[in-house]
């Protein structure tokens, strides 16, 4: 799928200060819950808390931040095959095959 990525999502500046928001999210009780149920939010399969990675549900490149409501845990296999989707695109593919 080929996205416009807006420079104003892409600014390097946002990225990095969206991605120490998220590093101090990973550190916090409300992440530590989060994956030690060791669900992956996309395949809902069961991982050991360390298997799993932090996902932007809107990915921070297509103007996601990093916020409680954006994070989800996730396999590595489904977070590097999700790449820049939101549930949108998701949903679009689905429908369009």
């Amino acid at each position: 799928m080929n996205y416009y990525l807006d420079p104003k999502f892409t600014d390097p500046k946002r990225i990095a200060r969206e991605r120490n928001k998220a590093r101090e999210l990973k550190k916090t009780s409300w992440w530590k819950q989060k994956i030690q149920k060791g669900i992956c939010n996309y395949c809902e399969k069961k991982y050991a808390a360390g298997e799993l990675t932090m996902d932007h549900i809107v990915p921070i490149a297509r103007g996601g931040e990093s916020v409680k409501n954006n994070i989800v845990p996730a396999c590595r296999e489904c977070n590097q095959k999700k790449r820049l989707d939101t549930p949108v695109d998701a949903l679009l593919k689905q429908n369009s095959d």
